[in-house]
């Protein structure tokens, strides 16, 4: 299954994250409060999560089945493959083109890079 989710199911789906485990009535006010929704469209969207894989609903509570980590993750992937052929640096010269990186940015970016080549073993 791909943890893949259009822009309605991802706002539903940070509620859940945000607030769970919770009670099925307190998901469709929230929807209501945030989000505008009316309790039947709160009601379809949790049974289609389901059905995806994405929540399980046992006694009226919800929760997740699939993290907000392996949702940016795929989702991040995808970008990269489908935007920029796979190639990371392609995506980064993309992003910063438009936009100088803070310190702090860069810092954390190589940050990243060295927790990742210590993690591959190509570390000093």
């Amino acid at each position: 299954m791909e943890p893949k989710l259009c822009e309605s199911e991802r706002r539903f789906m940070e509620l859940v994250w945000e607030n769970e485990p919770l009670g099925s009535k307190r998901l469709a006010e929230l929807c209501a409060e945030r989000l505008d929704w009316k309790k039947s469209t709160s009601f379809t969207m949790l049974r289609r999560l389901i059905d995806k894989g994405f929540l399980k609903n046992e006694n009226s509570t919800v929760s997740s089945l699939i993290g907000r980590g392996a949702v940016r993750e795929y989702e991040s992937a995808h970008i990269v493959e489908s935007s920029f052929g796979g190639s990371l640096p392609a995506f980064v010269a993309a992003f910063t083109s438009s936009r100088s990186l803070s310190e702090e940015d860069t810092r954390q970016l190589l940050e990243l890079i060295e927790d990742s080549r210590r993690r591959r073993g190509h570390g000093a």
